[in-house]
């Protein structure tokens, strides 16, 4: 790893992890400009998912849970579907590949989410966190010079550690994943993989409001 991206990732590691610790009182969900979602922007019902590209929990949900729920709800346009992004250990991961995901543009941001919750076990198998996501940067037309520079920007970074501690003070975020249908947490206050079953059970419960 590059001794300039080593040292902003040092730097992600110090001030995600502080960010991560906050909690506050719980608020209503609203959209903001800074989500990132897909699905249906006036759908009576939003689900709302809490998640960390580091986070073994949410790469099995993305990869088991996801597809069907895409189809099922996304693809039919029945929700609008919001990813936030949050942090956690090794948080300068996922740090990293939030601020990746991001320089790809919106329309292959969740392109690179997902090649990176596919990756997640070779980076954490080889410890080359770095080359793994400089080939998902490639695959989303970076180059090197480019994956450098998305990695160190420093205002994005701010702009991610913003977003994570108004998660944690706003909607009292304690663990990833955690989804949020209409205002209301699946699985309990700490969050855990939801199950088809029980997002279908949320999904229903919400739509006959």
């Amino acid at each position: 790893m590059r001794s300039q991206t080593r040292r902003l990732l040092t730097a992600v590691a110090l001030t995600a992890s502080v960010a991560v610790a906050l909690a506050g009182c719980n608020k209503a969900e609203t959209s903001s400009a800074d989500d990132m979602s897909l699905g249906n922007p006036k759908a009576k019902v939003t689900v709302v998912e809490y998640a960390s590209a580091s986070c073994s929990h949410c790469a099995r949900w993305n990869n088991d849970v996801f597809p069907a729920f895409k189809a099922k709800y996304i693809d039919t346009n029945k929700v609008n579907y919001v990813y936030r992004e949050f942090l956690t250990p090794p948080v300068q991961v996922a740090a990293a590949s939030f601020l990746l995901a991001r320089c790809a543009g919106k329309d292959k941001y969740f392109q690179v989410v997902d090649s990176v919750y596919r990756s997640q076990e070779e980076m954490f198998t080889t410890g080359d966190f770095r080359g793994v996501l400089l080939r998902i940067g490639q695959s989303a037309g970076m180059d090197e010079t480019q994956f450098n520079a998305c990695v160190t920007d420093e205002k994005n970074l701010k702009a991610l550690n913003d977003r994570v501690e108004k998660y944690a003070k706003d909607a009292k975020i304690t663990g990833t994943p955690t989804f949020v249908v209409n205002g209301k947490k699946v699985n309990g206050e700490d969050g855990g993989e939801a199950s088809m079953a029980a997002l279908d059970a949320a999904i229903a419960e919400a739509e006959k409001k």
